[in-house]
């Protein structure tokens, strides 16, 4: 079991948004451009870039998704902050 996690993220304020996100990244757009562009998180500054982080770390719907969602594919996570698009780098 992974317990280690590194991932990049964009935060929108809606599923829309976050979908179109998406839909960009499949048609070759860069993440962390998008990132640059889109993401209301501090993070955005640095192409959504969270670091590696533990698990437990997280909002739990963000961490189950680093920790149980596929790796290198973007999926959606609500929390309550908003919507993330979530891309997981690597898991240890």
């Amino acid at each position: 079991m992974a317990n280690t996690a590194h991932a990049l993220h964009i935060l929108v304020k809606h599923r829309n948004q976050a979908e179109d996100i998406i839909k960009q990244l499949k048609k070759g757009a860069k993440f962390q451009t998008l990132a640059k562009k889109y993401s209301t998180c501090p993070s955005g500054k640095k192409g959504g870039d969270l670091g590696e982080f533990r698990r437990g770390q997280m909002v739990p719907q963000f961490d189950k998704a680093c920790f149980s969602g596929e790796v290198l594919t973007p999926q959606l996570v609500k929390t309550k902050f908003g919507w993330h698009v979530v891309k997981v780098l690597w898991r240890t």
